[in-house]
């Protein structure tokens, strides 16, 4: 509400991709992504702020959201390619990546891949880094039984497994979250997005001590008092093994800090992006 904003799709290496863009494109350039399943809309309550220091975009990942399902197996490397391509289609050559769970796994990875194109990294509850079998159990049947079963109340059952506060699931978020999961072929492209909770998969998509300590961009890892995938603990943790970053726990919180106190997660974010913490 109250945004200047414009949607759109854009052919990224022959993935047609949905983008949600706010702030004038002379401004630096700041990638956001969503998190397993997900879409551009994990943002909706970061575009006004950003808007007025960064050209800013959340897309819809490869295999997610709008953008193009193709039969591929969705593990980190696809992801990387897939907005490396975004950014060479946009003429873009260097960005800062903020990514919340899976997005910050691929900001991660990307910042390692390309790390002439990268200004700074955000970390938002991200993973990567753990590999809890009860937690990618959890994340699988709730994530199966939404696009399974697109009703009202298993959409709004997934939603808020990201919440720390369940009311703030608004019926907004529910209807766009509905609408994609009700498009066809999602079922499949759930099951090729959910590789990485397969505990073989995931191991060898984890990344390494050393790869974690060679990411040289500044990085902000943001963590929360109640994130349900992993704890303080395991977030401090990886704080400490990338060289330069910062470790920032948000209180009352689950999941979608971004989301669920958009005021604080948006001053944290853009100090940091800015240089200024």
């Amino acid at each position: 509400m109250g945004v200047s904003f414009s949607q759109g799709w854009i052919n990224a290496n022959g993935i047609k991709t949905r983008y949600l863009h706010a702030g004038s494109k002379d401004k630096p350039a700041l990638f956001l992504l969503h998190g397993t399943g997900g879409h551009a809309e994990a943002y909706v309550r970061n575009f006004a702020a950003h808007a007025e220091h960064f050209s800013t975009y959340a897309i819809d990942m490869i295999g997610n959201g709008m953008s193009d399902k193709p039969p591929v197996d969705l593990e980190i490397p696809v992801y990387v390619k897939h907005l490396k391509d975004v950014m060479d289609t946009l003429g873009i050559k260097k960005a800062s990546v903020s990514g919340e769970s899976l997005g910050g796994w691929v900001a991660a990875g990307f910042a390692l891949a390309h790390p002439g194109m990268v200004d700074r990294i955000v970390l938002n509850t991200a993973g990567g880094h753990t590999a809890f079998p009860e937690v990618m159990e959890r994340v699988k049947t709730l994530s199966m039984a939404a696009v399974e079963d697109p009703s009202w109340d298993r959409i709004k059952t997934r939603l808020q497994f990201l919440m720390h506060d369940k009311s703030k699931v608004n019926d907004d978020l529910v209807a766009v979250r509905q609408r994609i999961y009700k498009a066809p072929g999602m079922v499949d492209a759930m099951r090729r997005t959910l590789v990485l909770q397969e505990m073989e998969i995931r191991k060898r998509n984890l990344l390494t001590p050393q790869q974690w300590a060679s990411i040289e961009a500044p990085a902000l890892v943001l963590w929360t008092s109640h994130d349900p995938t992993a704890g303080v603990a395991d977030g401090k943790k990886l704080s400490e093994m990338i060289p330069n970053s910062r470790f920032v726990v948000m209180d009352g919180c689950g999941h979608w800090p971004q989301f669920e106190d958009a005021e604080t997660f948006n001053r944290i974010h853009i100090d940091f992006l800015l240089g200024r913490s």
